[in-house]
């Protein structure tokens, strides 16, 4: 006997839009079972996680902050994922775009006016994409993988940034810290509220979230991508160029990625060091997958995600268990959804395996 996968003729449109609160559920449910077994109070831990990074107002800007990163970058990679691109090295888009921003007020600390912010944004963005057209040129070019492609570059802009800090760009006055020199205040995104640290960055993630919501349901370029998504030769057909797609697609999602780098380099961290991302391209995968590839739905899912990191540093103190369970929680959290979407789209069948011997050809 052997486990095959059938498609479904009809997939239920309600469990589909239902798929990623059972995966949610789920993932609760696997998490209290993890906590017995640590030996403490799953009920206790589940507040730690989803319920205490709510109850303060200064976690509440906390949470905004660590949404916005995911929210930019997923909802650039739901376009990538929307048509076939599998865009999976965001993170060193998110380093790349951080890197080229902070430039100005690396080289010119003295930089000031009202240029300064807005070009260290758009040589932010830049980076980011500059980096993500290399995978999108191997792939039309070369026809190379661009999972493989991708995931390598993090890496490299990983090292790069380390070297940066450590070298070239290390603080003269920081103590010989692998760190830049801290930006001035004219190079800062300036906070939205007094009552706490949210930034610009949070309002740029939900401002973008709904212009590309209606970029891909009210216009020409959103159903392109939907066809090319779906059937590439029912794109070339109507007259589409899937190569000129993905590099559109990989500079779009590069861009996003890169203006969040810069975005929490100027906003929340304020200078340059050699570990900038708690993992946030890699977890903005997880959040465009649970938010069905929908910039809306992002917005909650990012938002989700976000509990994740404060709640996992609740729970290392409160509980005194490791930070690293937020980790646990964001791979289950994935694997329920990728799940849940499997068995709704494909039923399960079990086929005998045919051990007839096969007839030679004369």
């Amino acid at each position: 006997m052997r486990i095959e996968l059938q498609r479904r003729d009809a997939p239920s449109r309600r469990m589909s839009l239902l798929s990623p609160l059972i995966a949610l559920a789920l993932t609760m449910l696997t998490g209290c079972i993890i906590f017995l077994v640590l030996g403490v109070d799953p009920i206790a831990g589940i507040y730690a996680f989803f319920v205490e990074p709510l109850t303060e107002t200064w976690s509440l800007h906390e949470l905004a902050i660590k949404a916005a990163p995911l929210i930019l970058i997923a909802i650039g990679l739901s376009i990538c994922f929307r048509s076939s691109n599998w865009n999976i090295g965001a993170e060193g888009q998110f380093i790349t775009g951080a890197i080229a921003g902070s430039a100005i007020p690396i080289l010119m600390p003295e930089a000031s006016g009202a240029w300064v912010l807005p070009a260290m944004l758009v040589l932010g963005m830049l980076g980011g994409a500059a980096w993500a057209a290399i995978p999108a040129f191997c792939k039309t070019r070369f026809n190379a993988n661009e999972i493989l492609t991708s995931l390598m570059l993090v890496y490299v802009a990983q090292l790069f940034l380390d070297w940066l800090v450590r070298g070239p760009w290390r603080n003269p006055e920081g103590f010989n810290f692998p760190e830049s020199r801290t930006f001035s205040a004219g190079q800062i995104l300036p906070e939205i509220l007094d009552s706490g640290r949210t930034h610009y960055g949070a309002v740029f993630a939900v401002v973008l979230a709904v212009i590309l919501w209606l970029s891909l349901t009210k216009t020409v370029k959103g159903f392109e991508i939907r066809v090319i998504g779906q059937a590439r030769r029912a794109g070339a057909f109507a007259g589409f160029d899937a190569n000129r797609l993905t590099i559109f697609a990989f500079l779009l999602s590069g861009a996003l990625a890169g203006l969040a780098g810069i975005s929490e380099v100027s906003g929340a961290i304020q200078q340059l060091r050699p570990s900038i991302s708690p993992g946030y391209g890699f977890t903005a995968i997880i959040v465009a997958f649970l938010g069905r590839l929908n910039p809306l739905g992002i917005i909650v899912a990012g938002t989700v995600l976000a509990l994740t990191y404060l709640g996992s540093e609740a729970a290392q103190i409160m509980l005194g268990i490791s930070d690293k369970i937020g980790r646990v929680f964001q791979g289950l959290l994935l694997f329920y959804v990728l799940s849940c979407d499997t068995l709704i789209h494909y039923r399960i069948r079990f086929a005998a395996i045919d051990r007839r011997p096969s007839k030679e050809i004369a």
